[in-house]
């Protein structure tokens, strides 16, 4: 007999007669079997408001707040500006959301380079540099492989532009 099944018989032979009107049975499912285990009313609001209360915040869009282009030593820089909810987002399908926003505020954004300067940005720069204040991507850098894009910190082709 398993420990649950147990406690079921104690609690059950406790008390007298007389149950106490706040408990109720509940199924209780171990993997391969289902039991019924008191619960009472307080552990069931309990529950519920646990239930309805999320134990991390939720990031929703939009996650660009604007985007610039400025002339740097290097050449033209599209600088992102994220949201609070762009820097702080956990979903997965948020990149390609959020670059939906890039193009929509800039469509000439639209390029392969720029798209992958902006999902390493997004993947890593985020991360590493929470506080950024843009995530700058630059048209003139070349498209790369993913390893290389890592590897130079989303700035392939060159150092990381100096913007003035």
């Amino acid at each position: 007999m398993g420990t649950l099944a147990a406690a079921m018989i104690v609690v059950a032979g406790c008390g007298g007669s007389d149950p106490d009107p706040a408990v109720t049975t509940e199924p209780v499912t171990d993997g391969s079997t289902t039991t019924t285990a008191p619960t009472t009313s307080a552990q069931t609001n309990t529950a519920t408001t646990a239930a309805a209360t999320p134990s991390t915040p939720v990031y929703l869009p939009p996650f660009i707040d604007h985007v610039a282009w400025t002339q740097t030593e290097q050449g033209p820089s599209l600088q992102v500006f994220p949201t609070e909810s762009g820097r702080n987002t956990q979903g997965t399908s948020d990149l390609d959301a959020s670059w939906a926003e890039v193009v929509a505020l800039d469509p000439t954004a639209d390029t392969p380079g720029m798209r992958d300067q902006y999902a390493c940005h997004w993947r890593f720069a985020r991360i590493v540099d929470p506080d950024k204040t843009s995530w700058n991507l630059e048209p003139w850098r070349p498209v790369v492989t993913e390893s290389e894009m890592i590897s130079t910190r989303c700035n392939p082709g060159g150092a990381e532009e100096s913007i003035p």
